[in-house]
């Protein structure tokens, strides 16, 4: 039994005519009457009984007609996903996350994308960049979305983002009482980074393009401690603005006035070449959450 005698036997089971199912199907009515014929050989039962007003089911062919229905269904269903998931439509993305992007910049761009593919399944997987690039090259996740460039051959790299820093420090500090602080006013004060070379590298630049060198506290494991540290009174810190959705006790936030652009970048990285049909619709997605936003 295969589907193409299944669809001649739902049509026949439907219309309970083998002329009107002959029609239906675009047969003549001899081949249709030999392939239900073998078919009720095939499984030693009898499906239909032969009347003067056409063809009535037995209680064996209602059966099979529930379950032929349902076959066919899921076959439809099946072929209706497959062509989904080609056009980057249906299926699972796994997606790579780190830093204090996941606070704003990430999850802008992931509900965009569920806005337009709800049928896609996310997956997050929370890792720094050195458990990333095997996580690629495994197959493991599609797509990553990091402050820190790796620059590895294989390894195509997109802007995703420019977000303003902000300054992160104690409420009770004096630079706090400012609406924007100048960078200038930064020359005595601990500066209190994460690991991101990113972080530190933006941190010297702002500080050296206002003539000083930055007073900086051993790195702290990563930007929420960092910014812990400062509500605890120990220094101050510089954050994207995503980290103002993360509202800790004690800790508040201003913008800065600088001579120079103070800005962090978000970038995704993926697999060069990788063909994935969902890749590239986040891909899209990406390029157009950043035209949105420049």
């Amino acid at each position: 039994m295969d589907l193409r005698q299944l669809n001649y036997f739902i049509a026949v089971a439907e219309t309970r005519h083998l002329g009107r199912a002959a029609e239906r199907l675009h047969l003549s009515q001899p081949p249709l009457t030999r392939q239900i014929q073998q078919l009720e050989a095939e499984l030693g039962v009898q499906l239909f009984r032969r009347t003067p007003r056409g063809m009535e089911l037995t209680q064996a062919g209602e059966e099979l007609l529930r379950d032929a229905q349902n076959i066919r269904t899921l076959v439809s269903q099946a072929a209706e996903r497959a062509q989904r998931a080609g056009l980057g439509q249906a299926g699972r993305l796994d997606v790579g996350v780190y830093g204090s992007a996941m606070f704003g910049l990430v999850p802008e761009v992931l509900s965009a994308f569920r806005a337009r593919h709800p049928d896609v399944e996310l997956v997050l997987h929370y890792a720094q960049t050195p458990a990333q690039l095997p996580a690629l090259r495994q197959g493991r996740v599609h797509l990553v979305f990091e402050r820190m460039l790796p620059e590895e051959s294989d390894i195509e790299v997109e802007l995703v983002a420019r977000e303003p820093l902000l300054l992160g420090m104690a409420e009770g500090h004096p630079l706090a009482a400012q609406e924007h602080v100048d960078v200038s006013a930064l020359r005595d004060e601990t500066m209190l980074i994460g690991t991101s070379p990113s972080i530190a590298a933006m941190s010297l630049q702002l500080c050296r393009a206002h003539g000083f060198e930055p007073r900086l506290a051993p790195p702290a494991s990563d930007v929420v401690t960092a910014t812990l540290l400062a509500a605890a009174g120990l220094g101050v810190t510089l954050v994207p603005d995503s980290m103002s959705n993360v509202r800790f006790p004690g800790i508040t936030y201003r913008p800065l006035h600088s001579r120079v652009e103070a800005f962090m970048e978000l970038h995704c990285f993926y697999l060069r070449g990788e063909p994935s049909p969902l890749l590239a619709a986040m891909l899209e997605t990406v390029r157009g959450f950043r035209e949105r936003t420049a």
